[in-house]
């Protein structure tokens, strides 16, 4: 059974940063892509960044720049850095992973997801 945790959300002022965590277990695929998403209150689910098992990435337009997807295979932990952070940036963060060599950030493209961590951004 796959599973995905997601930790380090918080509280931060506008222009800190924060990195956010996304340990997978029961994940064998040697061919992946995983994938940060985030939901504003009232909003679509927005694809944020994603990164596949051989390193390559991509980034939305609204986080490029700022944000960097990274993994670390021996932990089986995703990342996201997320720095100069906005108060747009507010939002549920959740993780998602699919056995495929994509670089998708369209929610209906992954089967496997976290339950989300909180990121609030205040001025």
């Amino acid at each position: 059974q796959v599973q995905l945790v997601e930790s380090g959300g918080g509280s931060v002022q506008s222009g800190g940063s924060l990195r956010l965590s996304c340990t997978a277990s029961g994940f064998t695929a040697t061919t992946y892509a995983m994938a940060w998403f985030r939901q504003a209150p009232g909003k679509e689910r927005e694809g944020v960044a994603t990164v596949t098992n051989d390193g390559r990435t991509r980034y939305s337009d609204s986080v490029k720049g700022r944000f960097t997807a990274s993994q670390d295979k021996t932990k089986n932990t995703l990342y996201l850095q997320m720095n100069s952070l906005k108060n747009e940036d507010t939002a549920m963060y959740f993780c998602a992973a699919r056995e495929w060599r994509y670089l998708s950030l369209d929610d209906w493209d992954y089967n496997y997801w976290g339950q989300g961590t909180q990121v609030t951004v205040s001025s």
